[in-house]
């Protein structure tokens, strides 16, 4: 008889990952299932679920008949998702909390202290290699020269949307290291949300089936955003500015508060006004008065060094600086044709084919070539908005009659 493999299955108390640890199980594989706590929940106020999830965890795991465990990660999570704040930024908590946590602190946890042979999620997600090829990935040390010896990995493990379109996580996981996605298996990779439902409800996992679907963090629950952000960060007040004309409609406690394409809440306004930008340095936050102003529409973003989950550029890109593939900065957005062109620091700028709606740094660029989520990188600047590029138009037609006219040759 063959060795039997050890997994380590990230369990969250919800159906996916209850399935991810009993389709393990049925294979053959040793589990062990792991709940994680990435934030505290003693000052919720009733709404966040957490202890409950975690008893929902260990009822899957008694009724599979495997070992459970449970870790704490909270102050490493807080301290990533504060600092973005801090910088005026909007992150993804979901995006940061995989990176950071599952697939880093978490995957450490699995391989080095449990001592699995590799580690699983309920993601619905694929790699481009085989359950065995998992188990057969060995640790590889981070290199410690500036450049990674090109032959360390010559055949990269890729990330691939997973069967159900319309519940694909690979945004999600746009980046998370190559070694941990080597050593990690999805067991729901070519099924439907439909499909794993049914397993669930064949294995008697009713409590999960009942449970309302997780829509990503719960430790804000149902309080107020702007109240709970300024329990944790000092109040930097400043003007809302109106994006047209220059006049200051209100103040805000902090830019932090506020993200591009909400609605700015300013006494005395009938009509709606909306965040179209913001000033680090001033700490103004430009405002304008439709949900669809053209200063909320940009075609570029750079972002900081671009994770390539790889690690290498695609060779097409490091050829010739530029590739066509597809962009989407938020889960599920429809995905948009652009051009990506490389800087020398790794950076890279990306030209959309059309105008996106608030664009907004802090969030993640991903990008796609066919069904190959190719990685991302933090948004760090936006092009000028259409509103911008309208106005130049403008004050350039305006410009142009005053301009000299030259004088008429004289008829001869």
């Amino acid at each position: 008889m063959g060795v039997i493999r050890h997994v380590v299955c990230a369990m969250s108390g919800g159906v996916d990952s209850s399935v991810a640890a009993l389709l393990l199980k049925k294979r053959g594989y040793s589990v062990t299932g792991v709940f994680m706590k990435n934030w505290d929940s003693l000052d919720e106020s009733g709404t966040c679920t957490t202890e409950k999830d975690c008893e929902d965890a260990y009822r899957v795991c008694q009724a599979l008949d495997i070992p459970f465990h449970q870790v704490s990660y909270v102050k490493e999570y807080w301290n990533k998702l504060l600092k973005e704040y801090e910088r005026g930024r909007t992150p993804n908590p979901d995006i940061l909390c995989n990176r950071h946590i599952k697939f880093n602190h978490f995957h450490k946890y699995a391989i080095d202290t449990l001592g699995a042979d590799a580690m699983a999620t309920g993601h619905y997600a694929r790699t481009s290699q085989e359950d065995e090829e998992v188990f057969q990935q060995t640790h590889l040390a981070p290199p410690t020269t500036l450049f990674r010896d090109r032959f360390e990995i010559r055949n990269p493990v890729r990330l691939y949307k997973g069967a159900d379109l319309l519940k694909d996580q690979t945004f999600f996981l746009c980046q998370i290291s190559q070694e941990a996605l080597r050593q990690t298996t999805f067991p729901l990779a070519g099924l439907t949300k439909d499909f794993v439902k049914k397993i669930a409800a064949e294995a008697g996992f009713h409590h999960v089936l009942k449970k309302k679907e997780s829509m990503g963090i719960c430790f804000i629950g149902e309080r107020n955003f702007e109240n709970f952000i300024m329990e944790y960060l000092e109040p930097k007040p400043g003007n809302l500015v109106s994006i047209e004309d220059g006049a200051v409609m209100g103040t805000h406690k902090g830019s932090f508060t506020l993200t591009l394409g909400q609605r700015a809440r300013i006494g005395g306004q009938r009509d709606p006004w909306f965040v179209v930008d913001k000033d680090t340095d001033t700490g103004d936050v430009f405002v304008a008065p439709t949900t669809n102003h053209p200063a909320l529409f940009r075609d570029t973003v750079g972002t900081d060094r671009f994770h390539w989950l790889t690690i290498d550029p695609p060779p097409e890109l490091i050829k010739t600086q530029m590739m066509e593939c597809h962009f989407r900065f938020i889960h599920q957005m429809p995905l948009t044709p652009c051009t990506v062109t490389l800087n020398m620091n790794g950076s890279v700028w990306i030209t959309l084919s059309q105008p996106i709606r608030a664009l907004t740094p802090g969030q993640f660029a991903v990008l796609y070539k066919g069904d190959e989520c190719l990685g991302s990188g933090k948004i760090m600047q936006l092009g000028p908005s259409e509103y911008t590029l309208q106005r130049g138009r403008e004050r350039l037609v305006t410009a142009a009659p005053h301009e000299e006219q030259p004088t008429p040759e004289p008829a001869s």
